[in-house]
């Protein structure tokens, strides 16, 4: 049985990039239909940022704990690691999307449950668990918002071995004895973090000279010193030639020495690919399994009505920024169906996404935390910018010392020479991640540093790092 229905919009794929763009469409009165396959909440609710970060606040709660006198003898003892998991379950709703499928209603945004392919020109199928057909057209646009999946290295006999990807190393329901994590991103260095400090014996090997290679290298530096002390063996420098599975149970690794480990799970964080591969790309003369590039207005290049946002675009794979597109994806797709004849898509537009060039902010929960915003060193000056980095050990203000004894961290701005502005921020430490946004609107901003010395930080914080950074660059 088949159905045929009609829609301003059609968005492919209901994580948190689809639900803004629905959310973005309903506002301007436009139609709108949402198409998905698995849970409404997409990849981030159930498999990425939120079980990981229930996972991970718990470590970094009792990390810190113990860097405070009268408290630290009070929590010594192991993390109760069922109670953790738990609670990670409540953060995932126990992968039961009711809430989300709630919200998209009160929306007033019609969800369709199936498989979602393009069918040609504005045109989706969506082929339901038990064979109904439905044809969605769209008068307007069609928004491809279908995320990434974990990309797995093409190792023989890989899938016999059950790896974990990212959405096991999130949704485990037991504590693995002995881990090994292959690949040194965040995902890698999140979850070793998560699972060491609940009781895994946890092996890191990272094919490259360290972790965290996006960010400023001593970001990668202080991740992995931490991730020794607390036991985890960081490997860098290696890379993985072979998994097997024996019938006990034991992952057996081979690695490019010949050397082999033994551990009771695998966790690959070895990259992501665009979930692409099957939403009938082919349809409308694009290739299966591409990322799809896009303009500034989201809209995939050389179409008026097919949009990419979010992670399937490549252009920033946070869930963030991918909803910060979306909302600039639908204020351009409902200025367009108005018929507006010039839209704003210069720098900083209202219909452009110029964050996903410059702005770029990301925490990584590990201990210590590791937060940025903008261009590293190494970004600003391949772009061919006149910078100066400039570098300040975090306690160097009086609030680092009051938040944690011992505390040891380090900030880095990139200061534009020819303009006097901020290109990048890149903090290291205890609790910083709840210093980025400050970073994020200087960096968007285009604060000029003699404005900047203005903004005072109230002592005593550690935002007084602030300070210590901009009387460096002064003299």
């Amino acid at each position: 049985m088949t159905d045929e229905n009609t829609y301003d919009v059609v968005v492919l794929g209901a994580g948190p990039v689809g639900e803004n763009v629905a959310d973005r469409a309903r506002a301007a009165g436009l139609s709108t239909a949402v198409v998905e396959s698995e849970l409404v909440g997409g990849e981030c609710s159930y498999w990425a940022c939120m079980p990981s970060k229930a996972l991970l606040r718990p470590v970094i709660a009792r990390a810190d704990a113990r860097r405070v006198p009268g408290l630290r003898q009070s929590v010594q003892g192991p993390l109760d690691a069922p109670a953790v998991l738990a609670h990670r379950d409540e953060y995932t709703s126990h992968w039961k999307d009711d809430g989300q499928v709630g919200w998209l209603e009160s929306i007033g945004a019609d969800l369709y449950r199936g498989k979602g392919r393009l069918a040609g020109t504005r045109r989706v199928t969506v082929t339901g668990a038990d064979g109904t057909e439905h044809v969605l057209t769209a008068r307007h646009a069609v928004a491809v918002c279908t995320g990434t999946r974990a990309a797995l290295p093409d190792l023989p006999g890989l899938a016999d071995v059950g790896p974990w990807t990212s959405r096991e190393a999130t949704s485990a329901q037991k504590v693995p004895g002995r881990l090994v994590v292959v690949g040194g991103g965040v995902v890698a260095a999140e979850m070793a973090t998560a699972w060491q400090a609940l009781g895994s014996q946890v092996t890191m090997l990272v094919r490259g000279k360290g972790l965290l290679p996006r960010m400023e290298s001593f970001a990668g530096e202080l991740v992995t010193d931490a991730l020794t002390e607390a036991g985890a063996d960081v490997r860098t420098g290696v890379s993985v030639k072979g998994v097997t599975r024996d019938g006990a149970g034991t992952v057996v690794t081979t690695l490019d020495d010949g050397s082999t480990l033994e551990s009771d799970e695998i966790l690959f964080a070895t990259g992501r690919a665009p979930r692409t591969d099957d939403i009938g790309l082919e349809t409308v003369g694009l290739e299966p399994g591409s990322w799809l590039p896009v303009d500034d207005s989201l809209r995939v290049q050389g179409s008026t009505w097919l949009y990419a946002v979010g992670d399937a675009n490549h252009r920033a794979l946070l869930t963030h920024q991918g909803k910060y597109q979306a909302r600039i994806a639908g204020a351009a797709i409902a200025a367009r169906a108005k018929g507006v004849p010039l839209l704003e898509t210069d720098r900083w537009g209202v219909h452009a996404a110029t964050a996903d060039h410059s702005a770029v902010p990301q925490v990584v929960f590990t201990d210590p935390e590791a937060a940025s915003a903008g261009l590293t060193l190494a970004e600003a000056e391949a772009a061919g910018h006149r910078v100066r980095a400039v570098d300040q050990n975090i306690e160097s203000a009086a609030g680092a010392g009051l938040y944690a004894d011992g505390y040891r961290g380090r900030a880095r701005m990139i200061v534009d020479l020819d303009r006097e502005i901020l290109l990048g921020v890149t903090f290291v430490g205890p609790g910083v991640g709840e210093l980025i946004h400050s970073a994020t609107v200087a960096v968007a901003g285009e604060v000029p540093i003699d404005r900047l010395w203005h903004a005072v930080p109230a002592y005593p914080t550690v935002s007084e790092v602030w300070l210590r950074l901009l009387e460096a660059y002064r003299g």
